[in-house]
């Protein structure tokens, strides 16, 4: 038995796919919220690599409060122009110094953002469209200290708690693969699909309706109809996506709120509405697992940009969903399962301050057949908790 703090009680409901309603989001990564995790989180891994191979060791940072200011465009048929550029402000804290080693904080970021915005927004001209500023002050003192010595687990370095659940429902993969089909093969072969993709999804009962917004890219759109034919050929991607992944009945609106006869539609120069008049923030969109999903329990800390070492706000994010997932997927009988991970600053990552199981079970199983399984795998999780900040440095992981 373990000499851990976990709790495995019965879900206090039904699983998600027997609720009559159901609501799912996604911001995809050309949403300005969405933007600024990419951002932040890219830079926080940069950080990390340079700590590494300057000191040996990650220091204390956080860059988790990046923001952007949108700017103003005039898309047009065939091609428009950026008025004003869009401005982003990677705000934190980070180690410059350490035992006489000089780390450039500064110059890591605005590289690490250039190149990500770079990599991730093709019609988007880094050099003029956007303006990258930073500006981060030296960490707390006695937050530092709780990174701890090289061999020992971190300590935690806030009173704080995690939230992770499993299986995704029908609903929920709908959403997240959209968006990640729209963004991934089928918008590479879309050049007028821009990256900014909003899916937003409601089940009621066996009825769900698919809603997508898709900016588009002027450049590859010379005319109303072209633009038509777009909204149509992401309209039937999606409808044929959601229909391998549920026999439910699935309707798909995209770009509802055009108005084709007046001209009004989602026209963009650079493929995302951050250039003209939508701000971000880091932590405002997805969750750690990609999605926002009001019904369930969701922690509201912001993943992207904070350190993978101790900052609980990301780690027991990512890790309560890994756990979930790896209960799932090795106990028998269990059907959903939601996972909480609760610190207590100061106290060692590993040995949570409270971790809690909600478990739904297969009929006829009581919960407290499945408890020990349970609580074996939350344990076994937990031992590996440091292989996690390689693997976020790594890129391994996805924080929203």
């Amino acid at each position: 038995m373990t000499d851990r703090n976990v709790q495995v009680e019965p879900a206090p409901g039904p699983a998600v796919e027997e609720q009559t309603l159901e609501i799912v989001e996604r911001k995809g990564i050309g949403h300005p919220d969405s933007v600024c995790d990419g951002v932040a989180e890219a830079v926080s891994q940069a950080l990390a690599r340079v700590y590494l191979d300057r000191v040996g060791r990650v220091l204390h940072f956080n860059t988790d409060e990046t923001q952007l200011v949108a700017g103003s465009a005039a898309p047009a048929f065939g091609g428009g122009e950026v008025l004003e550029p869009i401005y982003l402000l990677i705000v934190g804290r980070a180690t410059k110094s350490y035992e006489g080693t000089n780390i450039p904080a500064e110059s890591v970021a605005v590289e690490a953002a250039r190149d990500y915005l770079d990599e991730t927004f093709p019609d988007l001209d880094v050099g003029t469209d956007v303006i990258v500023d930073v500006d981060l002050g030296e960490g707390s003192g006695d937050l530092q200290q709780v990174f701890g010595e090289d061999g020992t687990v971190p300590m935690a370095n806030d009173t704080s708690y995690g939230v992770g659940y499993a299986p995704l429902s029908e609903t929920e993969r709908i959403v997240l693969e959209t968006e990640r089909q729209l963004n991934g093969d089928f918008g590479a072969e879309n050049p007028a699909i821009g990256q900014d993709v909003k899916v937003m999804a409601k089940r009621e009962d066996d009825q769900i309706a698919v809603t997508v917004a898709v900016a588009a890219v002027d450049a590859h759109v010379p005319d109303i109809e072209a633009y038509e034919a777009m909204v149509e050929s992401v309209r039937e991607e999606v409808l044929e996506l959601a229909r391998e992944i549920t026999d439910r009945s699935v309707e798909v609106h995209v770009n509802t709120a055009d108005d084709l006869d007046s001209g009004a539609i989602y026209l963009t120069t650079t493929g995302t509405s951050a250039e003209q008049g939508d701000d971000g923030s880091v932590g405002r969109g997805n969750r750690a697992n990609g999605l926002i999903t009001p019904n369930r329990p969701m922690s509201l800390e912001a993943t992207s940009g904070k350190n993978p070492v101790n900052h609980i706000g990301k780690i027991y994010n990512l890790l309560s969903t890994e756990i979930a997932r790896a209960v799932y997927e090795r106990v028998d009988a269990v059907r959903q399962i939601q996972i909480r991970l609760l610190s207590q600053i100061g106290q060692p990552i590993d040995q949570p301050h409270l971790a809690d199981a909600h478990v739904v079970t297969e009929a006829g199983t009581p919960v407290s057949a499945v408890e020990d399984d349970v609580s074996a795998v939350i344990d076994d999780e937990l031992d590996g908790i440091t292989d996690l900040t390689r693997s976020v440095i790594e890129g391994e992981q996805t924080t929203f």
